[in-house]
């Protein structure tokens, strides 16, 4: 079995200036769908047509399973798939597939290729639909036997009429692909080369043609705007969030989560509204998100609680830790398991040990923190120098006061106390107090200034 998937489509309906197949939708791109449910059927051959958008598409993709071929111009569906035939083979089964359709399922793209056979029959994805307009309709003999297929603007009134489909969907024998289409023409009202006068073609040619039905209706939808984006986008996240709330997850509200890549749940997870996951998200049993967090390439391990507002990205958070409310993890975070991180706090490249907090408006950046640690309300890491970045120790049992400038690099050894204020710029002995304040001077009898009167 062969995949061909047709994305060469400008979707000027979309009013952008990014191609119509790699506009996104749950983390990926429609064409990221698509290729995605492609390979998951083990094809020989995977092939992708492109246009619109040049190079701009196949740089998005650099697997190397992927042949990439450029239809210029585009003259239709027929046409693309004639620009493809160089890199099939001649035999078994050809399945052509769109790169604005993705939301069709592995199991319904399995049905339609077994009913192809080893390529002696041509099967066709069919659907019925309340309302046709715009889809080309199966047209049908008296028996019941496919004939044809006639696009919507070609169609008589009495074909008009027909509520079943053609959702462009289809598996074709590849011993009989390239004759087929030699043998197009365009004389239709869009003067291109349609891929559906192949089925007349194969009727001709006593070919059995067969039809399938998607497991679900919404499956066969394509995406030509950003109206039906954001429609196939609340699909795709209702089916994710009823696969979460089936392997076990509380999600607060179904309708209020979005999942842009991968999220998997320990058991008795609990997830509150608003929440986005972004990348590939580890949540371990017991875990609690609270309302409105992002969490993009997090780990979080057993009993963690992400309160409110809080944003975690590229942060590994051991077990039993408190994050938040209005928390932030920058890229390399590894909290130690029980450590607090507190509101306003944000804490970037660092490592903050076992059982320490930072419970109040800090910045931790660049920092290796040890176990049992407490940080002050107002402590910054003066990491950066205007020029390079420097690391900052804090050992073991170190208590800092609020308001603390710890100005890298330096240490503070182990069980050492730094008093408010400080402003820290050689090592701290272990064990001891270090402070730096200016005296504290009252003058006596001190006025504040006073505006003057005109």
């Amino acid at each position: 079995m062969q995949v061909v998937i047709l994305a060469a489509g400008q979707g000027t309906r979309m009013r952008s200036s990014r191609p119509k197949v790699l506009q996104p939708l749950g983390g990926s791109s429609l064409l990221g769908h698509v290729l995605a449910t492609a390979r998951s059927l083990g094809p020989k051959r995977l092939c992708v047509v492109f246009g619109h958008g040049g190079e701009a598409v196949p740089a998005v993709f650099p697997e190397s399973d992927i042949r990439w071929v450029r239809q210029v111009p585009q003259l239709g569906t027929g046409h693309a798939v004639r620009q493809a035939l160089p890199e099939l083979d001649a035999s078994g089964v050809v399945l052509v597939l769109y790169g604005d359709v993705p939301l069709l399922s592995v199991s319904t793209l399995r049905t339609l290729v077994a009913m192809a056979g080893d390529g002696e029959r041509l099967a066709l994805l069919t659907a019925h639909v309340e309302d046709p307009t715009g889809y080309g309709r199966i047209v049908r003999d008296g028996g019941g036997g496919i004939v044809r297929i006639v696009e919507h603007k070609d169609a008589t009134p009495d074909e008009r009429a027909i509520r079943e489909i053609n959702t462009g969907i289809m598996a074709l024998p590849g011993a009989c692909l390239a004759d087929w289409l030699g043998r197009l023409n365009n004389d239709n009202a869009q003067s291109e080369y349609y891929l559906t006068d192949l089925i007349a073609l194969a009727a001709a040619d006593r070919v059995d043609i067969v039809a399938s039905h998607p497991s679900v209706a919404w499956e066969t939808l394509g995406v030509n705007d950003k109206a039906q984006l954001a429609q196939v986008e609340r699909i795709l996240q209702h089916e994710i969030a009823q696969g979460l709330l089936a392997s076990g997850v509380t999600l607060r509200d179904p309708a209020r989560i979005d999942v842009r890549g991968s999220l998997a749940c320990g058991k008795d997870v609990e997830v509150d509204v608003g929440c986005v996951f972004e990348g590939r998200v580890v949540l371990g049993e017991g875990v609690r998100v609270g309302p409105h967090c992002v969490l993009r390439d997090v780990e979080v391990a057993a009993g963690t609680h992400i309160a409110a507002f809080s944003h975690l990205d590229g942060a590994q958070i051991g077990a039993d830790c408190r994050v938040g409310p209005f928390a932030r993890l920058r890229p390399g975070t590894v909290l130690g398991a029980e450590a607090h991180i507190g509101n306003f706090v944000e804490v970037k490249n660092s490592v903050i040990g076992i059982q320490s907090k930072a419970n109040h408006l800090a910045y931790v950046g660049d920092a290796s923190v040890g176990s049992n640690v407490n940080i002050g309300a107002g402590t910054i890491t003066c990491n950066y120098d205007g020029a390079n970045k420097h690391r900052t120790v804090i050992e073991d049992d170190v208590f800092i006061g609020s308001d603390t400038q710890l100005v890298a690099p330096v240490t503070v050894g182990r069980g050492a106390t730094l008093g408010a204020g400080t402003t820290l710029t050689r090592d701290a002995p272990a064990g001891a107090l270090t402070l730096s304040r200016a005296r504290q001077t009252t003058i006596e009898g001190w006025k504040r200034p006073r505006k003057s009167r005109s």
